[in-house]
């Protein structure tokens, strides 16, 4: 008799047997039977035996497929073309900071340069690459200091995202010495905010060994600070838990201020806390920004000169931003009464005793688009000496629209008609850096003078190995079952024929408030000379017309984000672009449900779904550690309408036997902090046990997608596009 074990070694026609191992829960009087329970537990043998055994079906069919070495060969010479790019820009010291993508090599770096206009001048600081060959050490993020003489990065193995903090000097690229542990994850993230004087940060940082029980290890993130050249274990406590007075911690070494930590940190968070950390070079000030979850709502903290916390605002009063203003002020975004955003400015003058939100006074209404506020990124509300810079979501593009102090519309940046206008840059002179991206143009970045009014593009910018000139791309709007008109964004080539006949691939997203604004993507060229047409929809669920958007498709209104997505792929077959044999759907993560619903809701409307790192088993999603980060935005089943709302449409929970399905290829990666990859072993059984055409492919060097090596990010684009072209049954012809 064959074990699971051993038909990993086989050569497989047909996918390995799953032993069947019911299991029945009852919630709130309904009994819901789970047949592979069993392959939640990656601790056990046969799981792995079981996830390996996919592995290899998976490679049999994937690697016979037609033309893949020619495939290959495209993918590589697209993805590895020395096409630089920079993102997370920081400017300090006169310097500019970037983390940088340079292919072939597996990993971005860390460099530093005098201007955006100087590439010739960048000095590497950290290359991961040469650290580990094999591309399996990624940055998270990195933050340098006020002066710009020191750097904070953070980083992690395997696309775990669980990221250390180390120090570098800016000048050398050498290590200070200073390690700060468990800082980034994959469930709360992790933040860093240099001092004034810059001899120490503070941070948010997770539990470690013995702080609490090994089932809270992922949750309960506080706030505390670093001194430079002193170990880590001995870091002050700064917010977040309430300490006995008998556990303050006296120091001298913050900005020259004497006071005890944990003081006035009165303050507890919330189990599932996400923290962002902000800092005034000029006051020593610290703004903590704290999400509850991942649902939108926010907390906010000011720590004073002196060393005092005040709480500024509660969730309840919907601040969902905060910057540092000029004049000893604060500016936010608000949403009361303002679903669409507004920005609040609030006197803080310079006593210690600060005063709460409801002291703060208009400072631009809310107008025609909506104020960007995605966590924790923070860069669309931008206050330099000389103006305010404001980034708005305009239903999927983007644009930066500039104020002065007081409030009043100023001259903005020259941008682009279905673009990606953002990461504001303040550059300490009254400029800015911002950077600009469409669906058919490589992403640039822009120095913007509001005293001139002058908008140059600088030599920071993406030289694509492809072209996308033959294309256009066009803003059409699908009709959703409610009424609700649904953005579909459409690259197509020029003079394209809408004879029904094209194959497609649609992709969507459509939660947590995420903006889904246009991207170049090179590889996406690969699609399109091979005749296909490309289509993004902007969802309810995202924040693209404001924040009653978002809740539309959040919690029990989730069934309308999959509502608007068979729309759109309904108005792609209408409008004779596809048909339903040429369609394929395509997304990940929060999309990756996306697909899961909508193949099980609408098995008709394509022939082929790829889905990554997805979420299938909405009754289970929530046992999983960043799974009640997540509660939130999807409920609970603790709560009895949440539940029935779950329940509804959880896909692993409506597989039928005896149902045509689509073709499916699902990923993950092993080492997915965000998204159990138990979801997708699960989901995979049950179709599979539907007798439907489903491959598993696991990365054992990969995550949720952060810090994924480059050629592993090459590997899963050859299978991918491999098995859409033989599934719509796309002759592959070699492009010269």
């Amino acid at each position: 008799m064959i074990t699971i074990a051993a038909l990993a070694a086989c050569c497989l026609i047909a996918p390995p047997e799953t032993p069947k191992a019911s299991v029945t829960d009852s919630y709130h009087g309904v009994p819901v039977m789970d047949d592979f329970r069993w392959l939640e537990d990656w601790s056990d043998p046969k799981v792995k035996a079981w996830s390996e055994a996919q592995n290899a079906f998976a490679r049999e069919h994937l690697d016979s497929r037609p033309d893949v070495e020619k495939i290959r060969v495209r993918m590589t010479e697209i993805m590895s073309a020395q096409s630089v790019r920079y993102l997370g820009l920081h400017a300090a010291g006169g310097k500019v900071f970037a983390i940088k993508r340079q292919p072939p090599k597996q990993q971005p770096m860390l460099v530093v340069l005098d201007s955006a206009d100087k590439p010739e001048s960048e000095q590497v600081i950290l290359d991961p690459n040469a650290l580990d060959p094999k591309g399996l050490t990624a940055i998270d993020w990195a933050v340098p200091s006020h002066d710009g003489k020191l750097v904070a990065v953070s980083v992690s193995l395997g696309g775990s995202e669980s990221g250390d903090v180390h120090v570098f000097d800016a000048a050398t690229g050498k290590e200070t010495g200073d390690v700060v542990a468990r800082v980034n994850g994959g469930t709360a993230g992790g933040s860093v905010a240099w001092s004034r004087d810059n001899k120490g940060f503070f941070y948010s940082r997770y539990p470690r060994e013995g702080e609490r029980p090994a089932a809270d290890m992922d949750f309960y993130t506080q706030v505390y600070f670093h001194k430079l050249g002193t170990e880590s274990a001995s870091d002050g406590y700064e917010l977040g838990k309430a300490k006995p007075a008998s556990q303050a911690k006296a120091d001298s070494s913050i900005d020259g201020q004497t006071f005890e930590y944990g003081r006035t940190s009165r303050f507890e968070f919330t189990r599932i806390a996400e923290i962002r950390l902000q800092s005034e070079a000029r006051t020593g000030r610290v703004l903590c920004t704290v999400q509850h979850g991942d649902g939108g709502t926010f907390a906010h903290y000011l720590r004073s000169e002196t060393g005092e916390w005040s709480q500024i605002a509660d969730y309840s009063d919907q601040i969902v931003q905060m910057a540092f203003g000029p004049s000893n002020t604060l500016l936010m975004i608000s949403r009361k009464g303002a679903p669409r955003g507004c920005v609040l400015s609030l006197a803080i003058g310079n006593a210690s005793s600060i005063p709460g939100v409801a002291a703060a006074k208009t400072l631009i209404p809310e107008g025609k688009g909506s104020i960007i506020s995605e966590f924790p990124e923070g860069s669309s509300l931008v206050v330099t000496s000389r103006a305010l810079f404001v980034t708005y979501q305009m239903g999927g593009p983007t644009e930066i629209r500039t104020f002065d102090h007081q409030g009043g519309a100023a001259a903005d940046p020259q941008q682009a008609p279905i673009a990606d206008a953002s990461d504001v840059t303040d550059l300490g002179d009254g400029s800015i850096l911002f950077s600009l991206a469409s669906y058919v143009k490589p992403q640039a970045w822009f120095h913007f003078d509001p005293a001139s009014g002058t908008t140059k593009r600088t030599a920071l910018e993406v030289k694509s190995p492809v072209n996308f000139d033959d294309c256009e791309v066009v803003r059409e709007f699908a009709v959703s079952k409610d009424g609700t008109k649904v953005p579909v964004n459409i690259v197509r080539r020029k003079g394209m024929s809408k004879n029904g006949s094209n194959p497609c691939l649609v992709t969507g997203y459509g939660g947590y408030g995420v903006n889904i604004a246009p991207t170049f993507t090179a590889a996406r060229r690969a699609l399109i000379e091979q005749g296909f047409v490309w289509a993004q929809v902007n969802l309810r669920g995202g924040g693209e017309f404001g924040e009653q958007w978002h809740r539309d498709g959040a919690l029990t209104k989730k069934q309308n984000v999959f509502d608007d997505f068979a729309a759109a792929c309904k108005y792609m077959v209408d409008e004779k672009y596809t048909n339903a044999k040429m369609l394929a759907i395509e997304g990940g993560s929060n999309g990756g449900l996306l697909m899961g619903a909508t193949l099980t809701q609408h098995p008709e409307l394509c022939t082929a779904v790829v889905s990554h790192v997805g979420i299938y088993d909405m009754l289970h999603v929530e046992l999983s550690s960043n799974g009640a980060f997540n509660i939130p935005e999807f409920g609970t089943v603790n709560d009895k309408e949440q539940f029935a709302a779950l329940y509804a449409y959880s896909p692993y929970h409506h597989v039928k036997v005896g149902v045509k399905y689509p073709s499916v290829l699902f990923l993950t990666g092993a080492n997915d902090p965000r998204v159990d990859p138990m979801q997708s072993r699960k989901m995979t059984a049950i179709l599979q046990s539907a007798r439907a055409d489903v491959l598993l492919r696991t990365s054992a060097s990969s995550g949720h997608g952060m810090g994924t090596a480059l050629s592993e990010q090459i590997e899963q684009a050859v299978d991918i596009n491999a098995w859409l072209f033989d599934r719509l049954d796309v002759k592959y012809t070699s492009v010269k």
